[in-house]
């Protein structure tokens, strides 16, 4: 099978893409055309003019002339070469200071380089703070410093246990699209609430509940109720790095076969849909039933879910042409799709 090729036929295209390629691979492309255009000034003009114009110096000239004639003229030869040195410096820590930081860290583990420098000195060690960090990033790498465990305290049980990090790649979404998730968290006269919120990006559909945990169970629960309610299947959804997103949260998503993307820290305008609606359902619901959410959660809820209904079946909505959400959903759906209208408000 032959591959279809645009530039077939047209003389010098392979040359042309061979040379692109070696100019994007250079580590100094603006430093080989300005040795190029030095040199083509050289073999016009002469040796003098090439010297006042650009100050390089005869033998630099000859030199680059000759890297150019060995490599049978390919511009990567004028490609500036690194200039590091072959042999470095390395680091000699004296075995008494390695071995007084070592013995320190396997007994205090958390003792910084400010504290290891007083030691030191108290032990009569003239050294600086800066240089005991180094020696301990120096030890750190080799491995000779002593791995702290960490734990963590269960007050119900009262036992310790290990710390198990797992690092893992988070996905970012390329377009915007799907359901954004978030958290509101609000303190009332001392009781603190969490009023998880979600809507789509293209039909601005939305839900919410509130919960008194900031749990991953809660959000698990509250992915669930979602998929439930929601008038079309979830495919996918972003969140930010919120640990109530996390563990129980990651086991929902891939139960229900979803796509869960995360923003970048400290960027909320990534999810700007849902940050925008957070501000809504604020203003014009959370902060005319604080008390209800303080004493009565259930009964929020119940009010939040008509407030809900009230919100994608009657508010108009500027970015849907100032229809509401579940009109926006059915016009869009074709004449073999059914239209009856959603019925599922159990939650």
């Amino acid at each position: 099978m032959r591959i279809f090729n645009i530039f077939r036929g047209t003389k010098g295209w392979l040359s042309m893409w061979e040379r692109g390629v070696r100019f994007r691979h250079m580590r100094k492309e603006t430093e080989v055309r300005r040795r190029v255009q030095i040199l083509d000034f050289w073999h016009t003009h002469g040796l003098h003019a090439t010297e006042d114009a650009f100050g390089v110096s005869r033998r630099t000239l000859f030199r680059w002339h000759a890297a150019l004639a060995r490599s049978t003229g390919k511009l990567e030869a004028l490609d500036p070469k690194s200039t590091a040195p072959n042999g470095r410096r390395k680091r000699i820590i004296p075995s008494e200071i390695e071995s007084f930081i070592v013995q320190e860290r396997a007994a205090h583990p958390r003792l910084g380089k400010k504290k290891l420098t007083a030691l030191l000195n108290t032990q009569g060690y003239a050294v600086h703070e800066s240089y005991i960090g180094r020696v301990l990033t120096d030890l750190k790498r080799s491995g000779r410093l002593p791995a702290p465990t960490r734990l963590s305290f269960y007050a119900r049980t009262g036992t310790h246990r290990e710390q198990r990090r797992t690092t893992r790649k988070k996905v970012r979404r390329t377009t915007k699209r799907g359901m954004e998730l978030d958290t509101i968290v609000r303190f009332i006269d001392g009781t603190k609430r969490y009023i998880l919120t979600a809507i789509d990006v293209e039909r601005r559909f939305a839900f919410a509940g509130a919960y008194t945990t900031h749990s991953s169970a809660s959000a698990a629960d509250f992915l669930l109720k979602l998929t439930d309610v929601c008038p079309f299947p979830l495919t996918e959804l972003q969140t930010d790095n919120g640990s109530e997103f996390a563990l129980r949260f990651e086991e929902a998503c891939e139960k229900l076969n979803l796509t869960h993307f995360h923003t970048y820290p400290r960027t909320p305008k990534m999810n700007a849909h849902i940050e925008r609606f957070n501000r809504t359902v604020s203003e014009d619901f959370i902060m005319w039933h604080r008390a209800l959410l303080r004493d009565d959660i259930d009964a929020f809820n119940d009010a939040l879910v008509d407030w809900l209904l009230w919100y994608n079946t009657v508010r108009p909505h500027e970015a849907l042409g100032l229809v509401p959400p579940l009109r926006y959903i059915v016009s869009t759906l074709s004449k073999e799709e059914c239209q009856r209208w959603w019925t599922r408000t159990y939650y």
